[in-house]
């Protein structure tokens, strides 16, 4: 039954953003991406405004995408597991990860879904030894197999017309007190305590330059992602307070030498400390094809919220870019996309999959993960080693494939058409004969707050911490502000409070009055409107069980008709369905 209702879904979707000139991405040849002024524009001089999605999770692990937030980096889950299953099906189960996290079916559905480029998040480890781990100090060893995990996603990106941009998320000795997203380990010198770890920084970067200096399709080198270091405080920080940044600059300079010793043309990105935002004592550019990144979760999405960036952009005429965003509601991401397009700046939202609800891909894990997951967090007791493998080949081999995830067109829709349209479509096909039928509550209109659903809370922008509460409390189906739980398999509208409110669309065969049956509970009181009406106001019963509650017969047009289900009195109402009654 679910696939039904994504590919219903999905199509309809589809249509509007072929509407929208947005489903085919960049169909025509790739060419070189640059800096011209403060735009990005391709060999032909064209302004190309970057949409995409960061491919977070798949060679470089943080441990909150699996649950295992309290783990935090890569290295300290691959421990545990290892410490479980032993290292020789440690490894196993991460090879199977690398290879089946992201497959070309999930670039193709970002081709289809309109994304035309994607940030892929490398880790060192995969590309080169530990400096500690080289046979000879000071010299590179090379892993092929890593550089060849590009070239096979750069194949599936340029099959979809796509730019893919890289991004060193996990540099050597890791850039930041942050630990989790550079997989650092704070019992070894840091990239900033160690020269040799930056000279094998610089040495990664001319080796793929190297590799990729003739490719158009590669849209960028994003080279340090998100530096986070106190250079001038003793205390171990975040880099938020620096004023001169001088180490971050110079190495950023000589990683950008190194790159254009064996290539003139790609656009370099670079980032500040303070996760990308500290910019003091960075600038002035040191070279004419650069883009300033930003990054940017939790806080407001209007003009002022990114005003400090644009005017880092007007000072130093240079492109900005997004590099990353995310985590958040559906509406935090339709208003962050739309405000940051008005300015002409493109954006990689992070990620495209995780165990979790609020992005485009969910990995529904098996039924052996929770357990799992509570000794691996110290809240349960040890399983067995084959009980372990057996759950880890699973998720890997099976789970995490992109035709065993779920998929959130809502999400979708809310980033590449609802940030251009203020238009509500049907979640899901609803047509009814002369009998009539069922509309789950959950199965609302695709689109904007206002305009397809109206909620109390909607989106976090509170800042880092905690998410408390979410925006949708039960972190299942949908990622609007809709809180929505799940009964019996299915989906139902929860806490539903006064004043929110759903609208459907619904296409009826013939005209005719019919009732409808509201099936609820709560002890609140409902409304209902077709085609803008009057509403007509229904009691749902308190106590246990779903309750059936029928309104007089409305007067349905054939064609197309509107319903608005609203909450005109409950604390905390739950609504399973709206049925659609006999023509009488």
């Amino acid at each position: 039954m679910r696939k039904n209702w994504i590919a219903a879904s999905v199509a309809t979707a589809a249509l509007c953003l072929s509407g929208l000139g947005l489903s085919a991405g960049l169909a025509e040849a790739q060419s070189f991406l640059r800096a011209d002024g403060t735009r990005i524009v391709n060999e032909e001089g064209e302004p190309v405004i970057l949409r995409g999605m960061g491919l977070g999770g798949w060679v470089l692990q943080e441990g909150y995408m699996l649950q295992l937030g309290e783990l935090g980096q890569q290295h300290v889950i691959r421990a545990r597991i290892a410490d479980l299953i032993g290292e020789e099906k440690t490894e196993a189960f991460y090879r199977a990860w690398r290879a089946n996290y992201t497959t070309k079916a999930d670039i193709d559905a970002m081709g289809r879904w309109g994304f035309n480029s994607v940030r892929i998040p490398l880790h060192y480890d995969q590309l080169t030894l530990a400096a500690d781990q080289e046979p000879v100090a000071g010299q590179d060893t090379w892993k092929e197999e890593g550089f060849k995990q590009i070239d096979d996603l750069l194949d599936w990106v340029k099959a979809n017309g796509m730019y893919l941009i890289l991004d060193l998320h996990a540099a050597p000795g890791g850039q930041g007190s942050d630990l989790a997203i550079a997989d650092r380990d704070p019992n070894k010198p840091s990239l900033w305590d160690s020269a040799e770890n930056q000279r094998k920084t610089v040495a990664i970067w001319r080796k793929l330059a190297e590799r990729y200096a003739d490719e158009p399709s590669i849209g960028a080198y994003d080279i340090i992602n998100e530096p986070n270091w106190n250079f001038e405080g003793a205390e171990p920080g975040n880099g938020c307070n620096e004023n001169s940044n001088a180490p971050l600059r110079k190495l950023m300079v000589d990683i950008t030498a190194a790159i254009r010793e064996v290539d003139k043309r790609h656009l370099v990105i670079i980032e500040g400390n303070c996760w990308g935002n500290n910019y003091r004592g960075v600038m002035p550019l040191w070279d004419d094809n650069m883009a300033i990144s930003f990054h940017k979760y939790w806080n407001a999405t209007d003009r002022d919220s990114i005003a400090e960036f644009l005017k880092l952009r007007d000072e130093n005429n240079a492109p900005i870019w997004l590099g990353e965003s995310g985590e958040n509601s559906n509406r935090w991401f339709t208003e962050t996309i739309a405000t940051v397009e008005n300015e002409g700046v493109g954006w990689a939202f992070w990620p495209l999959k995780k165990i979790g609800f609020n992005q485009p891909l969910e990995i529904t894990p098996n039924a052996g993960w929770p357990a799992l997951v509570a000794y691996l967090t110290g809240k349960g007791p040890r399983p067995s080693a084959a009980e372990a493998e057996r759950t880890l080949m699973q998720l890997a081999n099976h789970d995490i494939l992109y035709e065993n995830n779920f998929k959130h067109h809502d999400v979708v829709d809310a980033m590449i058409r609802q940030p251009h349209s203020d238009v509500a479509i049907p979640f899901v096909e609803r047509r009814f004969g002369r009998q009539g039928g069922v509309i789950r509550a959950a199965d609302y209109d695709l689109g904007r707050s206002g305009v397809a659903w109206s909620d109390v809370y909607d989106s976090d922008t509170d800042g880092p911490g905690p998410r408390d509460p979410w925006w949708n409390t039960g972190r299942t189906w949908r990622n609007d502000g809709v809180d929505i739980a799940i009964d019996a398999g299915q989906p139902v509208v929860a806490e539903f409070e006064t004043g929110e409110w759903l609208r459907y669309t619904l296409t009826a065969d013939q005209a005719g009055a019919r009732p409808i049956t509201v099936v609820g509970s709560g002890g609140g009181r409902v409304s209902v409107s077709l085609n803008r009406g009057t509403p007509v106001e229904v009691n749902l019963p308190a106590g246990p069980g779903w309750h059936e509650v029928a309104t007089s017969a409305l007067n349905f047009q054939q064609g197309t008709n509107t319903l608005i289900l609203k909450v005109e009195d409950c604390t905390s109402c739950t609504v399973k369905a709206l049925n659609i009654g006999a023509v009488r």
